[in-house]
């Protein structure tokens, strides 16, 4: 790779990056006004809790045509025109006047806010392969895995300035600065010969053929659940900080921090073992740090039954550190097994993995929050899915390809209709 090559992938990387922080701003930048909001319109941490799931399940379901849209229209009209859009609707709830039209307002957040990540997973893909691409897909994922631990710092250094309103008001400047950018900076990567129609038949063939794929289901549970399990301490941070630690709107960094510090770990360790170690090497290892996570979480949550900083933390860097080793490799081989609706495949994966997102925002959040034993078991119980999911795949991959690879898995023959 040339010195130019570098720095335009260098930049693209930094694109993506920004514009996957969208996701964890728009959840966790609200978190320390939480109670001021619920103050505001009459409503109590329960009903708060459903501005994360209400932008979750909105983020889901329109996850599925950012995908199929981006595949049969281009990437970089998809992402301008959905940053707008967000920006649009992150001015609605700043001007929300009853919780209702908030939440109407996060609903339309969360339609809008999936086409940076979804679509930037199919313009790596698109770039680059094998090495290449997991390096710039994980270098893109340290930068952004900064987001979870300075949007509830940002959040709460808003609230304290101009109120929660104005929380909302940057998350659209910021929208209206990145759709700007990627006018300006980001090219297309998908041509038109490459291109699908976008067509009611099409799109369910497409996404029927994704759905009868078993390894698809496999590699996306792996992916899903994995996240999940951290997902679900992060879902719960306004509970853990504020009731189980009993630390004020500032002491959200006592969590994210070593959620940001894992997570940017684990990215820059996928990196650096790109094209060194198999893709199987990579997600074993990765899975071997998620299980020392969650014997610390249980062991901690069990020694120490009044949780405190930073010991009952701890945990979460080791844990961040293996749910981004193995997410990079997992995602690639995922887009591989349909190299010509990687957009599709993306938006399949993201929406499910959004939509489990948001039952455990909405459900299981609320019902294990009420101690660090019940939020212990759970994490594990998601990690154990996870592994069960890429250990049936490894073992079906070697059935079928006895000879092949350890990283291999083959992609499906489909031919791509006319745009």
């Amino acid at each position: 790779m040339t010195r130019n090559d570098s720095q335009r992938y260098g930049l693209l990387a930094v694109l993506l990056a920004a514009l996957s922080m969208i996701g964890p701003f728009s959840i966790d930048a609200i978190f320390p006004a939480f109670e001021r909001i619920g103050a505001e319109f009459g409503v109590g941490a329960d009903a708060m809790q459903q501005t994360v799931s209400v932008y979750l399940l909105a983020y889901a379901a329109m996850s599925l045509f950012h995908g199929a849209l981006s595949d049969a229209y281009g990437r970089k009209p998809v992402i301008v025109i959905g940053m707008l859009c967000y920006g649009v609707a992150s001015m609605g709830a700043a001007l929300a006047d009853s919780f209702t039209m908030l939440l109407v307002f996060r609903g339309l957040q969360g339609l809008c806010a999936g086409a940076g990540i979804v679509v930037g997973r199919a313009v790596v893909r698109d770039r680059l392969e094998g090495a290449a691409a997991q390096r710039l897909l994980a270098r893109a994922l340290m930068i952004f895995s900064v987001a979870p631990a300075i949007a509830p710092m940002v959040g709460a250094f808003i609230l304290g300035v101009s109120g929660w309103r104005a929380i909302f008001w940057c998350l659209a400047g910021f929208a209206w600065l990145m759709a700007l950018a990627c006018a300006l900076l980001l090219a297309e990567s998908h041509p038109h010969a490459a291109r699908t129609r976008f067509a009611p038949g099409p799109l369910l063939a497409g996404y029927r053929a994704i759905a009868r794929d078993s390894r698809f289901w496999q590699l996306t549970i792996a992916a899903t659940v994995n996240f999940s399990s951290l997902f679900l301490y992060i879902a719960s941070a306004p509970v853990i900080v504020l009731q189980h630690l009993g630390l004020g709107a500032h002491g959200f960094p006592w969590l994210f921090v070593p959620v940001v510090i894992g997570l940017m770990g684990g990215s820059a360790l996928s990196g650096q073992l790109a094209g060194r170690i198999s893709a199987r090497r990579t997600i074993r290892m990765g899975y071997l740090l998620m299980l020392v996570a969650c014997v610390a979480h249980v062991t901690l949550a069990y020694a120490l039954p009044q949780p405190r900083v930073p010991w009952s933390m701890l945990p979460l860097a080791v844990q961040g550190i293996g749910v981004q080793l193995a997410f990079p490799t997992l995602t690639l081989l995922l887009l591989d097994r349909f190299p010509h609706r990687r957009g599709s495949v993306s938006a399949v994966q993201a929406g499910l993995s959004l939509l489990f997102n948001a039952i455990v925002a909405g459900v299981f959040s609320p019902l294990l929050s009420v101690s660090m034993v019940e939020l212990a078991w759970g994490a594990c119980l998601l990690t154990a899915i996870g592994w069960v999911a890429w250990y049936r795949c490894e073992c079906s991959l070697r059935r079928l390809h006895p000879t092949a690879g350890p990283e291999a898995v083959p992609a499906e023959s489909e031919p791509v209709e006319p745009a």
